[in-house]
């Protein structure tokens, strides 16, 4: 018999997140949960039955598992600030890994994680809670990935690639040999990466890091505001 799961969040990655779970075939969909969409919106044949204030209600249902299908990309708290909802509230968070994806037996995700088609990850790497790994991500030999990190679709990774907590990297960036990427740091698309990047460090899309030569696309100190 499935088990019930919620998916909190009604956007465009939740969509992502019907078909993974579909694909699984082990958990059954009881709902979605979002406050800015109204009771009864279908979304991909999934009905949204409330906000956050219908979780006490779910859980007297024994519905007791939730996916977060907030991608937040842009701003790493909107997701989070979901995860500690939910984590204060005691639910349980599945670890969702599409059945196309590649992952070798010596890698040990956390609670949370998604991983999506055509991944691979490969030894001993470690994958922390709550992070997204988007379609097509390649992660080479002993990545270690922390918390609630967005890899988006087609990044690629060398081994032993470190990324700190909340950092996000976006879609067919390249990251070298040894790299470490900072907390909340931001790495634009198809970006090459070098050398580590420090938190809250921003690599313009389409560029090489360490930037050479090009004193006009140094990032500022402080790119964006780090939300505490």
């Amino acid at each position: 018999m499935k088990k019930p799961l919620l998916i909190y969040g009604a956007g465009g990655h939740a969509k992502t997140v019907i078909d993974l779970i579909r694909a699984l075939d082990t958990w059954e969909i009881a709902g979605i949960i979002d406050d800015g969409v109204p009771r009864g919106t279908l979304v991909m044949g999934v009905p949204v039955i409330g906000g956050a204030d219908a979780l006490p209600e779910c859980q007297e249902q024994g519905i007791t598992a939730v996916v977060n299908a907030v991608g937040g990309i842009g701003n790493y708290q909107v997701r989070w600030q979901i995860f500690e909802t939910l984590i204060a509230a005691n639910f349980a968070f599945p670890t969702l890994i599409h059945p196309s994806a590649v992952i070798e037996s010596s890698v040990h995700p956390a609670d949370g994680v998604q991983v999506l088609a055509q991944t691979y990850i490969s030894s001993e790497s470690r994958i922390g809670f709550g992070t997204l790994i988007n379609a097509g991500v390649i992660l080479s030999h002993e990545c270690r990935i922390g918390k609630c990190v967005n890899l988006s679709p087609g990044a690629l990774l060398a081994g032993n690639v470190q990324i700190a907590d909340f950092a996000q990297v976006g879609m067919g960036a390249t990251l070298n040999l040894g790299v470490k990427i900072g907390s909340a740091a931001r790495i634009g698309n198809s970006a090459v990466v070098k050398s580590d990047v420090p938190d809250d460090g921003r690599v313009y899309a389409g560029t090489v890091w360490p930037y050479t030569n090009r004193p006009e696309r140094q990032p500022a100190e402080k790119p964006y505001r780090k939300i505490a």
